[in-house]
């Protein structure tokens, strides 16, 4: 069993009740025209207060952009949408700078990713030049055209979706490209009830419409500047060190967690962490977050493929078999 160390405990429970109220209440409303799909919504909202972007792999219409609507109207901040298609140009996603003739300059037209939640919809239809854009916007958080950097919007995240695989006109996402999403998540096909639900509410009319935002974006930046006060103590820090170790002497991986993907399980975690009205993390936190923060981080042996092992098979063996620390 896992105790808490004195020093671990929370200094300032009033703060963490604040931080887990706000998370309750913009999750509660972008609840309103997502059903069914709770857990779902928890990760997106912990991503944007991790300052982190999300990967949804899903077929059409399961309401990928619905969710991104919902979440910038819950925090009162601003969407932009990204089609991905085939002959989509990197200055499309980021912007351009055109000349103006009667003021004789040029005049920066920004892109699509400067709002505060971007839907970069079926990113692996486009190149992988134009997919390459948007690097530097989710890293970095800043845009860099004619050798000037414009600073995005805060928050900002990234949900970007992509098509299965083995769907026409796909291109893989890069390695580089899919560590710098914080979670990769799936909503799939909501149960009955909750599509009658979705039958009843929403047949006539955009759910999103209606939708206020519950938090403003300075709120926001201060729940994320609040998880840096959240306690990570050193057991917990070396099991993280011991799980990212795991995977990468696991015979069934030939690419593991980067150190990238540790600190963003330990940033995410921290959320978790928050949210649930504690000022430390504890083990369940890093378990209920492994699958989400390092599924796409992994890459499974042709070996390990061919004998029907995924990446969740892999995470789940390993958070089974490395021993979760006594803090106390």
């Amino acid at each position: 069993m896992t105790t808490t160390p004195q020093s671990a405990r929370p200094a300032s429970p009033a703060r963490t009740d604040t931080f887990s109220a706000r998370f309750g209440s913009i999750v509660a409303n972008v609840e309103q025209v997502i059903h069914g799909k709770h857990d779902v919504v928890q990760l997106a909202v912990l991503a944007m207060i991790a300052e982190g972007h999300v990967l949804l792999e899903d077929a059409p219409g399961l309401g990928k952009t619905t969710l991104a609507k919902a979440l910038a109207r819950s925090v009162d901040g601003s969407t932009g949408r990204i089609q991905f298609t085939p002959d989509l140009l990197p200055a499309d996603v980021v912007g351009m700078s055109i000349w103006q003739r009667g003021t004789g300059e040029f005049e920066f037209r920004p892109g699509a990713v400067f709002n505060n939640v971007v839907l970069a919809d079926e990113i692996n239809r486009a190149s992988p030049k134009t997919q390459a854009a948007l690097l530097e916007a989710m890293a970095e958080r800043t845009v860099t055209v004619d050798r000037t950097t414009h600073e995005l919007s805060t928050p900002f995240m990234v949900i970007a979706t992509q098509n299965p695989l083995d769907h026409e006109g796909t291109y893989p996402l890069p390695e580089s490209q899919l560590d710098r999403f914080l979670i990769k998540v799936s909503l799939g096909y909501p149960d009955r009830e909750a599509e009658f639900e979705i039958l009843d509410r929403h047949g006539e009319a955009d759910p999103v419409s209606n939708l206020g935002p519950v938090v403003s974006p300075a709120d926001v930046s201060m729940m994320t500047s609040a998880l840096a006060s959240v306690h990570v103590a050193p057991e917990l820090k070396n099991y993280l060190l011991d799980i990212a170790s795991a995977t990468r002497k696991h015979p069934a991986l030939r690419l593991g967690l980067s150190p990238r993907g540790l600190l963003s399980l330990q940033r995410i975690a921290r959320a978790l962490a928050a949210a649930s009205g504690r000022a430390y993390v504890v083990p369940d936190d890093v378990k209920a977050l492994a699958r989400s923060v390092m599924s796409h981080r992994m890459l499974i042996t042709p070996e390990a493929l061919l004998s029907g092992t995924g990446p969740n098979d892999v995470i789940d063996e390993i958070m089974a078999s490395v021993p979760v620390p006594t803090v106390g």
